[in-house]
C-alpha cells in the first residue's frame, strides 16, 4: 500500500493538523487531535469471538431511542415476527420500532404516569422473519430507500444533530456520519466486528449515501479494505486520544453544524444491519459486542441479538457476584444495570468493573500512591502512565461549585468552549447557549469532560436537559 503525505493546512485555533494521504490509491484527510485522553483500563477484550445462543428473553426499551414518545402497536400475549413492529413513534408514526426476535409478547412493563418501559419477547426456537424482499442498492432512489428503512424499523438507529434525538424523516439532512471507530475505554474493536459482515457493511453505505451525501470516519491506524477502501462517501480519517471517536467530535472538524441545519449520524453496526435488510430481505440484528472490564474472567467478544438480557451475556463469566457494577455499554456513556435488564439497542458492549463499596482506605486520598490512577497527577502513579489501571465507580468526592480551571478544555477537542456552554445550560441563557455552540454537541462528547471535573457535576444529564429544553422550546 502507497502512503503519501502532504501537510497541506495547520489550525491553531482547533490544535489539529490535516494531512492528504493516500489509503489504497483513495486519497483521505488524516485529521490530528491534539486534545483528549485515554483511559487505560484492566480487561480489554482479547479478539476471540464466541456465539451465544437465543436468550430466556429479549426487549425493545423506548428510553434507549431519545426523543421519541410511544404507542404500543403489540399486546401481552401476541405473537410477532422478528422486524414486525412493537411501537411506533406518536409523532411520527411512520417511524417504527420493531422485534429483535420472533416469538410471544411476554410482557409490556411500565413505569410513572404508565409509561412504556419496555416491551419483552419470549424467542422461539426457530426464528422466522417479516420477508422485506432482496433489493438492489444501484437501481433504488433515496426516497425508496428510506421507504424501506421506515418500513423495516431500521430508520429507528438515525440519530440527528442538533439535539441528539431519533431523526426525523421528513427532514432532509444536510449529511450523514458514519464513524467506524470507538476510542472509548475498553470499546470493540471495529475491524474486529467487520470480519464477515464487509459485503452487508458495503451495501448499507451505499444504501445511506442514497439518501444523502455520507461521511466515513475511520481511524488513521485502521487498514479493512471496507473502511480505506469504502465507496459513495467522503472518507476522513483521524488520529488521537478519545474523543476521537465520537462523530460529534468529528463533524465539528470536517464541518460543524449551524443552526437551521440538520445532519444525521448512524452506527457502523446498524449501517451492517441495513445491508442484510437489502441483501438477504431480512432485519438480522445479530450484532457483535465486547464484554469487558476487570471483573470479567475472559473478556472477549460474542456474537449476540440486539436486545437480548444480560443475564445471557453476563453468567458464567464473572469474577464474583457482589460489590460489582455492570454497565449496559461503556464506563463513559453507558448505563447502571442488573442482569434482569436488556442490552440497549445502541450499545456495543457489556462492561463489567468494581463497584468500589467495600473499599475503606487509610488516610483516603492523602496517602501516596502508585496504583491508582490520577488526571492531575496527584498520585505517582503517572510516571507508568502506559499502564491500565483498576478504577472503580466510586465517585472520589463531593459536588462542588464550578471550578473554571480549563479542565474540560485540556480534553475537550471541539472547537467550542465547554465551560461556558455548561453555565449557559445550567441558567437557561438559550442566546448563550447557541452562540457557545449547544447544536453541535451531545451528552456524549462531555464524558470525558465529566470523568475529568474535579466539580463533580453530571454533565452529561446537564446536556441532556438542556438540549431538551431548546427543542421544546424551538418547536
Amino acid at each position: 500500500m502507497n502512503i503519501t503525505f502532504i501537510i497541506i493546512n495547520f489550525a491553531p485555533e482547533n490544535e489539529n493538523d490535516v494531512i492528504i494521504y493516500n489509503f489504497n490509491n483513495k486519497m483521505a484527510e488524516i485529521i490530528r487531535l491534539r486534545k483528549g485522553l485515554d483511559i487505560k483500563l484492566l480487561g480489554a477484550p482479547v479478539k476471540e469471538l464466541t456465539e451465544v445462543g437465543l436468550a430466556e428473553s429479549y426487549a425493545l426499551c423506548p428510553d434507549d431511542f431519545t426523543g421519541v414518545t410511544p404507542k404500543l402497536v403489540v399486546k401481552e400475549q401476541q405473537t410477532v415476527k422478528a422486524g414486525e413492529a412493537l411501537f411506533i413513534d406518536k409523532n411520527h408514526p411512520e417511524v417504527k420500532f420493531v422485534s429483535p426476535v420472533s416469538g410471544e409478547v411476554v410482557a409490556v412493563n411500565r413505569g410513572a404516569r404508565r409509561k412504556v418501559m419496555s416491551i419483552v419477547v419470549k424467542p422461539d426456537a426457530k426464528q422466522t422473519y417479516v420477508e422485506f424482499g432482496t433489493k438492489s442498492v444501484q437501481s433504488l432512489s433515496g426516497d425508496e430507500v428510506k421507504a424501506t428503512l421506515l418500513e423495516s424499523g431500521l430508520f429507528s438507529f438515525f440519530r440527528q444533530r442538533p439535539y441528539d434525538v431519533i431523526a426525523n424523516p421528513a427532514d432532509a439532512p444536510r449529511g450523514i456520519f458514519v464513524s467506524a471507530f470507538d476510542s472509548k475505554p475498553l470499546a470493540p474493536d471495529f475491524e474486529f466486528v467487520l470480519q464477515g459482515n464487509e459485503v452487508d457493511f458495503r451495501t448499507g453505505l451505499s444504501a445511506i449515501a442514497k439518501i444523502a451525501p455520507t461521511t466515513l470516519s475511520i481511524s488513521a491506524s485502521q487498514t479493512a479494505e471496507p473502511l480505506t477502501d469504502a465507496k459513495n462517501v467522503d472518507l476522513y480519517a483521524f488520529k488521537g486520544a478519545h474523543p476521537a471517536g465520537n462523530v460529534g467530535v468529528q463533524i465539528n472538524h470536517i464541518k460543524p453544524v449551524n443552526k437551521g441545519e440538520v445532519v444525521w449520524t448512524i452506527d457502523p453496526e446498524a449501517v451492517i444491519f441495513i445491508g442484510r435488510l437489502f441483501n438477504k430481505g431480512v432485519v438480522d440484528m445479530t450484532r457483535v459486542i465486547a464484554v469487558a472490564g476487570e471483573e470479567i474472567v475472559n473478556p472477549q467478544y460474542l456474537k449476540v441479538i440486539a436486545g437480548a438480557r444480560i443475564s445471557s451475556i453476563v453468567d458464567g463469566r464473572l469474577n464474583k457476584t457482589e460489590h460489582i457494577r455492570i454497565i449496559n455499554g461503556n464506563v463513559l456513556t453507558g448505563v447502571k444495570c442488573t442482569k434482569d435488564d436488556y442490552l440497549g439497542a445502541f450499545a456495543n458492549m457489556v462492561t463489567v468493573i468494581p463497584e468500589g463499596d467495600d473499599v475503606n482506605e487509610f488516610m483516603g486520598w492523602i496517602a501516596p500512591r502508585f496504583k491508582q490512577y490520577s488526571v492531575s497527577r496527584t498520585f505517582f502513579s503517572w510516571l507508568c502512565c502506559k499502564k491500565p489501571y483498576s478504577i472503580d465507580a466510586r465517585i472520589k468526592g463531593g459536588e462542588r461549585h464550578m471550578i473554571m480551571s480549563n479542565e474540560y478544555d485540556k480534553v475537550f477537542p471541539m472547537d467550542i468552549y465547554p465551560e461556558y456552554l455548561i453555565k449557559a445550560i445550567i441558567t437557561g441563557n438559550i442566546d448563550k447557549m447557541e452562540a457557545y455552540g449547544i447544536y453541535e454537541v451531545a451528552p456524549e462528547d462531555f464524558a470525558l469532560c465529566e470523568f475529568v471535573d474535579s466539580s463533580k457535576l453530571e454533565l452529561q444529564r446537564i446536556v441532556r436537559e438542556g438540549l431538551n429544553n431548546l427543542r421544546a422550546e424551538m418547536a
